[in-house]
Parts: structure tokens; sequence; C-alpha cells
């Protein structure tokens, strides 16, 4: 990555001393205190997230992040540098899982205020992206846990029922782990806008409640904290995208440990086993009794799906 602090000083026009900030599992984020006291925050954007499929384009993201911040919910971009960003500071407390568990009300507040927002410059889709990993996977035959491919048709047959009646997209964020979220005093605020694009509603908040790991009281609760009301339908589609979030980032960390073994290395990360987890808890979920009902829900039918049958893999053909 480029080494920035002459640009950093230069811009600030006083010395800066700069503090890494753990948790960012594919860029670097450091923290800037200026001599005069003022705070900001330095993203580094590292171009071999987005060319490994990891991240939309550099460009892409610097557009998303300005309109996150035109929308009054993400940082604000104070100057840009060679693939980096200064950004406002936010002071807060950067949430975690027990937290994004006690705030369903206020995280779904910060969703429609983003959702309410600018749109973005560029569409996304949680099926395409997992088309995108399983080509990667194959291409460089890259390990992903076994069964994987067997649950492949359950995907599918996912997509075919929230395709029967979308609603509009939106401009999401798509990455809503517990450390992407700041509670700065009542509010909640929204970083780190990788892999953003128009999207479904719905998936935005079960990529919230995966991360979470809601369970499915809790993912109705945010659901109707987020439409105002309750909606069986609109609730079943949260929890099938869910599903669509463990299932497709299982890949992301399949991916990052694979193609970018350096990078992974200097997270102090282990991909590989966050991989595990995550198609674990889409198998909890994919076996769950009630899975097919939520289909149903969400075509407007009866109770009666099936089940694909289930094998186990290791490696992509």
């Amino acid at each position: 990555m480029p080494d920035l602090r002459a640009d950093v000083r230069a811009w600030a026009g006083q010395p800066v001393t700069e503090t890494p900030i753990k948790g960012g599992l594919s860029h670097r984020i450091v923290r800037l205190d200026a001599a005069d006291g003022r705070r900001w925050l330095l993203r580094v954007l590292d171009p071999r997230v987005s060319e490994a499929g990891l991240g939309i384009p550099i460009e892409q993201e610097i557009a998303n992040t300005v309109r996150a911040a035109d929308a009054g919910i993400g940082a604000r971009v104070l100057h840009r540098l060679p693939d980096a960003l200064v950004l406002e500071y936010l002071d807060g407390v950067t949430l975690d899982a027990h937290a994004v568990r006690r705030l369903p009300g206020p995280i779904a507040a910060a969703c429609r205020r983003l959702h309410a927002g600018p749109r973005f410059v560029n569409d996304f889709s949680i099926f395409r992206k997992l088309d995108e990993f399983l080509t990667l996977c194959r291409t460089h035959e890259l390990d992903v846990p076994d069964g994987y491919l067997d649950r492949l048709p359950a995907a599918a047959e996912i997509e075919r029922a929230l395709a029967a009646d979308p609603p509009p997209t939106v401009p999401c964020h798509n990455d809503l782990l517990p450390e992407n979220l700041i509670r700065c005093g009542d509010e909640v605020r929204i970083v780190d806008y990788q892999l953003s694009g128009n999207n479904d509603p719905a998936f935005e908040l079960g990529d919230i409640a995966a991360e979470a790991d809601y369970d499915p009281d809790l993912t109705a609760r945010l659901a109707r904290a987020y439409l105002g009301a309750d909606d069986r339908r609109f609730t079943a589609r949260v929890r099938l995208n869910l599903i669509m979030s463990n299932l497709t980032w299982t890949l992301w960390f399949a991916v990052h440990h694979g193609l970018l073994r350096e990078q992974a290395a200097d997270a102090d990360f282990d991909y590989r086993a966050e991989a595990a987890d995550k198609f674990s808890q889409a198998v909890r979920d994919l076996d769950d009794p009630g899975f097919g009902r939520l289909v149903d829900h969400v075509r407007g039918a009866g109770p009666g799906s099936s089940h694909p049958p289930h094998h186990h893999a290791r490696r992509l053909e």
C-alpha cells in the first residue's frame, strides 16, 4: 500500500500522528491526530481487493461514500488522496454483535436514512456476487466447505422466490457487520462502503441479522422497526436474505483466504474459520423445517416447499 504520510501532512498543514485501527478485513484504517487537536480518519483502499472481486471498484466505492455522507449517514469525505480518503472522524462507539442485537430500532432507522438518500452509482445483487465467487473458486481451485455445492439448488430456489415480487432497489451498504455501525449519541452511523450498491432493502436487513446472529423473533423486530408495521411476507424476505448473506459471504472469506494470503496474514484473522462458521449458519437455517414456509410466504403461497438433497463436496470441479 502507498505511504501517504507526506501527503497527509501537506493536506493538514501541520504535524499529524498516525494510529492504525484494527478491525478492517480488507483495507487499512488509520486515525489521524493533528497537532492542533483535530482528528480525522484515513481509509487506504487496497486495489487488490476489488481486483479479486472482494469489493466494488475503488472509484465506485469513493462515489458511494460521498453519497452516503450526503444522506447524513456516512462520514463526510474531507480530502481525497491516491487510493485513499480522509474522512470525518465519527466520535462514537463501534458496535459489536451484542450491541446490534440490543438496538434493532436505531439500526433500522439508520438503514431507512441511507435507503432514502441519493442512489449509488452501481447496482448490487447477492446472487450475482455468489456466481462471481463460484467462478473465482473454480478458476483458482480454491477450497470451499464440505457440502457447499449441494446447497446451491436452495440458493436458486431463494432467488426464484425473491424475484416473484421484488421491491424497488435502494442504496444499500450490503455488508453491515457490527463493526461498520457506529453509535453517535442517539443515532447510528454507517461506515465502509466497500460492497455498496443499489439493492433490495430486505437484503440489508437480512445481512445485519446474519452478521449479528439474530434469531427469528429479533429478525422480525428489525423488519417491523424498518417498515413501521408487521408484514409477514417482508419478514420472510428478510430471513431468506439472511441465509443468502451467510451462504455468499462464506465464499468471500474463502476467496480472500485463497487469493490474498499475504494480506490475510497481516490482518491476523482466520478467514477459513470464518467461512466455515458462516456456512454452518446457512446450513442451520436451510435445514430448519420452517425454510419451506419462508419460501412460500415470500411467494404468497401456502406451505409445502421441500428441501434439495444434501451431499458432500470439498473442491469446486
